[in-house]
């Protein structure tokens, strides 16, 4: 397991602490940043700094890159140790409770002695909050439900749920007369892997009957603000969506104010300033004119930038990319000619191979690729060499049918064992036309172990691709520890291809990964993983997440013509 999210989580509460505190807002801010770059990073941070390079990360100066170095060395760090005494609460379990943040922290450690999420929720049971200054019956209603929501552990959750459940809502309001524009925003339109919340923009002649509307929604639990220009609800499932109403002249200006990261937004502003202009949510301002805001497009423009597609507004390069002239041309969902990792009833898959394919020629596919699971994986009734040659004939039988336009090739997810081996002898591997490797055991392999198993089975003539890297699933099991650099250089040297797996659980490799594997010269393959026909449908959230990635068109090997691909595979 890398050390990012660990490294994130210390300054994290570091800044929450200072915030607590009230030191200067940019020292705050410098470590907010610096919690961002490093849960975003493509390496693991223990790595860049045995590398003494930790000030290359972007947002990390001097001082940050000092706490980091002693907490990686020591296991703490004297300042938060210091900070944990003198306040005495436990900020971060606090800070998890939405609706809550270190202003009202103080507040009631000051006049209430809250010191931890026990405390906060006995003083909200007992009405306690509302007599606060700012509080009153209402904030404490909200905090109550915020503490169940932390109780729940909903604080997050996976893009394509929260994605669905947007849309829902989108498609609810749009029943409305007098709508003129309507637009999905926030992490959701940068299609980050897990979201905190939704947001909804919306541009509407009758403010009144779209926020009425909204607060009615079918899948509303409670509703923390109902208002005229914004309102906001917790939903059943715990995520909370907020809804804006914008007039037509800022509506381009809000949308790039409520989609950009905090990071993106800030350096855009500080461009605007440059120029002698101002920027915010209402449009760019020369003075009491305002230049733009109807158009997002107009907000770039004006500012001298092409328009930066959502997934990029990170502040990771996309806005010196901008000015230079050199923006990726992003992959789309259009570009994917077929799916080259899926299974069927003949392993774990739950649907024939007829039904999948079936599915797949739905797409327009050129070419499929069926890969079941192997001999050792016997919890998902893996193939052994037996029954594999077996479906490498039916697989011939189905190509010769006729049934299909596209290509079926015949393929496999083979085990990596212990040592790197793996558990199909050569000669059927061999006959295959695509070999997929991955690792479904010993997942707890210490790091040089784990990255030696990898990097020897990626040595085999007979792998074309490595499987789900990092073994990572969002929100349930960390990343593999493993040397990503070392396994790019072996998957490099062996002409193998790396896996981004769409499954919305997986997205691996992440976007930080993608963009490492690609400046080191290797491929992408975009795969669904499809264990049931509906999965296929999973490859759109594989190409949002190669876009956050700066995948091109080029760089992913499922975008070519099947001679391009198998001669791009070919050792």
């Amino acid at each position: 397991m890398t050390k990012n999210a660990e490294v994130a989580k210390v300054l994290k509460e570091i800044s929450l602490y200072l915030e607590f505190e009230g030191k200067e807002p940019f020292k705050i801010r410098a470590y907010q940043r610096a919690v961002r770059s490093i849960s975003s990073l493509g390496e693991d941070v223990a790595s860049i700094a045995e590398r003494g390079e930790l000030t290359t990360i972007a947002g990390i100066g001097k001082g940050i890159a000092e706490v980091i170095t002693d907490y990686l060395n020591d296991g703490q760090v004297t300042g938060l140790e210091e900070l944990r005494t003198r306040v005495p609460i436990k900020i971060m379990e606090l800070d998890a409770i939405p609706g809550v943040g270190p202003k009202t922290i103080k507040l009631v450690y000051d006049k209430l002695g809250v010191i931890d999420l026990e405390s906060l929720e006995a003083a909200a049971n007992e009405g306690r909050l509302a007599g606060l200054p700012g509080l009153g019956a209402k904030t404490e209603a909200q905090i109550k439900e915020g503490i169940r929501v932390a109780r729940s552990g909903l604080g997050r959750t996976l893009l394509a749920n929260a994605l669905s459940v947007a849309e829902d809502i989108k498609k609810s309001l749009n029943q409305i007369s007098g709508i003129t524009q309507i637009i999905i925003a926030g992490s959701v339109r940068r299609r980050r892997e897990t979201i905190g919340d939704i947001d909804i923009l919306v541009s509407a002649s009758d403010p009144k009957a779209v926020m009425d509307s909204f607060v009615s929604h079918r899948d509303v639990s409670s509703v923390t603000a109902h208002g005229q220009t914004k309102s906001s609800v917790r939903l059943t499932s715990g995520i909370q969506v907020d809804l804006r109403i914008l007039p037509e002249d800022s509506f381009g200006a809000g949308l790039q104010y409520f989609t950009g990261n905090i990071d993106h937004n800030v350096h855009l502003r500080s461009i605007a300033q440059k120029k002698g202009l101002l920027l915010n949510e209402y449009g760019l301002f020369k003075g009491e004119k305002k230049v733009a805001g109807g158009a997002e497009a107009d907000i770039y423009s004006t500012l001298g930038l092409k328009l930066i597609p959502p997934e990029l507004r990170e502040d990771t390069g996309e806005i010196e990319a901008a000015q230079s002239g050199n923006l990726p041309s992003l992959i789309e969902l259009k570009d994917i000619r077929g799916d080259l990792h899926s299974h069927t009833d003949q392993s774990d898959g739950k649907n024939t191979i007829e039904e999948m394919l079936d599915a797949a020629q739905a797409k327009g596919y050129d070419y499929y690729c069926v890969s079941d699971h192997t001999q050792s994986l016997t919890i998902s009734n893996g193939m052994d060499e037996a029954r594999l040659l077996k479906r490498i004939e039916e697989i011939d039988d189905l190509n010769a049918s006729g049934r299909w336009k596209m290509t079926i090739l015949k393929g496999a997810e083979v085990d990596i064992l212990s040592a790197g081996e793996l558990d199909i002898k050569d000669e059927v591997l061999a006959e295959l036309d695509f070999v997929t490797v991955s690792i479904h055991s010993r997942m707890k392999d210490d790091k040089k172990t784990m990255t030696d198993r990898v990097c020897h089975a990626l040595e085999s003539k007979y792998v074309h691709l490595l499987g789900h890297p990092t073994g990572r699933l969002l929100l349930k099991r960390p990343e593999f520890e493993i040397d990503i650099d070392a396994v790019f250089e072996s998957a490099r040297k062996n002409k193998v291809v790396m896996e981004l797996n769409a499954h919305p659980q997986r997205l691996d490799l992440n976007a930080g990964n993608l963009r490492k594997a690609t400046k080191n010269g290797l491929k992408i393959a975009i795969n669904t993983d499809a264990h049931y026909t509906t999965e296929l449908d999973n490859m759109q959230f594989g190409v949002f997440q190669a876009r956050r990635g700066w995948l091109t068109k080029n760089d992913v090997i499922n975008t070519y013509p099947l001679k391009k691909l198998m001669s791009t595979i070919t050792k």
